[in-house]
């Protein structure tokens, strides 16, 4: 029971730590520096407009040869269309047009059907049903390349997409869930588009905690910014509003906006989201700005079922914000009258100074009373402010004080062991004395104590870890054991960090030799990358402790 209270006890104390140190989470601000950086990226897009431009120029080079094969030619401008796919249709569209005069003439059908399936998709994005659907069922299918299959049924699935957002009949969006079920049916189990949909299938029927997992696993092996890496994000967001989870919807739709922009994708469905999002909370000019950018990209790219998606909600939107404007602009006005009485109030009070003058010896005394007011007030703020460095003082005090009594309860207990020990052999009991010799606890106390030290350490300083090896030589970084937090040179230099610069001190702390303390100061200072003599003393600025959110 002894030992229950004061276990107990500790966790009380950790626990109050943790709230005197208000260590933050994320929360509001991280959505709000994301929605700032999307805002600037849209003002700054055309920067990978121009990437894109480059790098589909650098292809066309490549056609400008005279003697290159048909073959070749059909290789570069299938690149074309693949780099023109998403971002103009247009262009995508004649290079691919193109490829069917190089198909025929090759008499390849494998490169003849290749080119149909695409151009049907083209036609599909750019609102042509009718041609895409003629030319896919021209299509035999049991004459297809088996390689091909896959191609066939995602471009008949994005067919039954694309016309049914368009029509508003469940019964096309029936046959894009068939077709999915075929497209998965000759994919790979294991690839980015096999999984991806699945998560799609999970979706649709409901089961949102599978997609959710399979997402966030798809998310873990994806880079950043990627096509798909803004795929998956959208996706969470769709989940994440399902969920009523506001703050995670708003944050993966504008991660997939962002990597939509950075790659150039002008056929984006996140900002039609985000649009619909801002403008149910109110905020009708972010909404505006949002729909505008979707539109803009749409009209560029020739998505014709995206525009026609986005513009019939933009002339709400449009509606929405120009009533937005007329009551600003009627804000305005008002101010504006309101300036003017307040200037014509100036002048008569800069007359009414001017009348003064004479009282001047005054004003001057009053202002001399006021001035002593501000000295004292401004000497009551350097007192305040002393205080609270002293509190912030005091708050590393009281973890040092924490870690000091957790040592010396280990200690202590040693000691207790040790004594009953020598008891139990002085009576000659056997079987006591081997209980009391065993030292399963103080180690099992210790490891309790480094567990609790590292993890109130590291949310003081979360970044410590990292930071501490930039310091050091790539070969020469502290890799941890799976489930460690600290190792022994960490909780040296993290007690360095507190304050605790006495090696008595550390070595009690870690059941060590001082000189063991030393060598590993010493062995670390030898590993730096910057100057030995001040490597502790940067070690001493490192880490910010967070504040938790109110």
């Amino acid at each position: 029971m002894k030992f229950d209270s004061i276990s107990q006890l500790k966790k009380i104390f950790f626990i109050l730590i943790l709230f005197f140190l208000n260590i933050s989470a994320y929360g509001k601000d991280d959505l709000k520096s994301l929605v700032d950086y999307l805002d600037y990226i849209i003002n700054n897009k055309q920067q990978f407009t121009q990437q894109k431009e480059h790098k589909i120029y650098d292809l066309k080079q490549m056609l400008e040869d005279e003697d290159i094969s048909l073959e070749y030619e059909y290789g570069i401008n299938l690149k074309l269309y693949q780099e023109y796919k998403k971002f103009k249709l247009d262009s995508a569209r004649y290079y691919i047009e193109r490829n069917l005069q190089i198909s025929d003439s090759l008499k390849n059908k494998k490169l003849i059907y290749t080119s149909k399936i695409q151009m049907a998709s083209l036609y599909s994005y750019s609102g042509m049903y009718r041609e895409s659907e003629e030319i896919l069922n021209n299509i035999n299918r049991k004459l297809l390349p088996k390689e091909l299959l896959p191609d066939y049924y995602e471009t008949y699935c994005r067919f039954f997409e694309h016309y049914g957002a368009n029509s508003y009949q469940n019964k096309y969006l029936t046959q894009n869930e068939l077709y999915r079920d075929s497209l998965m049916s000759v994919i790979d189990p294991v690839s980015f588009n096999y999984r991806i949909n699945q998560a799609h299938r999970y979706l649709s029927s409901g089961k949102t905690e599978l997609a959710e997992d399979l997402l966030y696993e798809l998310l873990d092996t994806e880079d950043i910014d990627t096509p798909n890496y803004a795929v998956i994000t959208y996706y969470l967001g769709a989940i994440n509003g399902r969920k009523k989870e506001y703050l995670l919807e708003k944050k993966y739709y504008t991660l997939s906006a962002i990597a939509d922009i950075k790659n150039s994708i002008k056929e984006n469905a996140s900002f039609q989201r985000l649009a619909t999002i801002y403008y149910d909370s109110g905020d009708i000019a972010r909404a505006f700005k949002y729909t505008q950018s979707a539109i803009e990209d749409a009209v560029f790219s020739g998505v014709q079922f995206r525009t026609a998606q986005m513009s019939r909600f933009y002339s709400i939107i449009n509606a929405s914000y120009q009533q937005d404007q007329a009551r600003s602009k009627s804000k305005l006005q008002l101010y504006l009258v309101f300036i003017s009485i307040l200037s014509i109030f100036l002048v008569l009070l800069v007359i009414y100074v001017y009348k003064q003058m004479k009282k001047m010896s005054v004003i001057k005394e009053e202002l001399s009373l006021t001035n002593d007011k501000l000295t004292s007030l401004n000497n009551e703020l350097n007192e305040s402010n002393d205080q609270l460095t002293e509190a912030n003082h005091i708050k590393e005090q009281y973890i040092v004080h924490f870690l000091d009594l957790c040592s010396d309860y280990i200690t202590k207990m040693e000691d207790y062991r040790k004594n009953l020990s020598k008891i139990a052999m002085n009576n000659q009991l056997d079987k006591l004395f081997k209980m009391l010799k065993s030292t399963a606890m103080v180690d099992s106390e210790i490891d309790e104590l480094y567990k609790n030290f590292d993890s109130v350490f590291l949310n003081l300083y979360p970044t410590f870890v990292s930071d501490f090896n930039s310091l050091l030589a790539e070969d020469e970084q502290i890799i941890l054991k799976s489930g460690d937090l600290l190792n022994r040179e960490l909780r040296i230099y993290a007690l360095l960090r507190l304050g605790i610069t006495d090696s008595v001190k550390i070595s009690s702390f870690l059941r060590c030799s001082i000189s063991t303390v030393y060598n590993y100061r010493t062995k670390i200072r030898n590993k730096a990358i910057v100057p030995r003599d001040e490597f502790e003393n940067i070690v001493m600025k490192i880490g910010v402790i967070s504040k938790k959110e109110d």
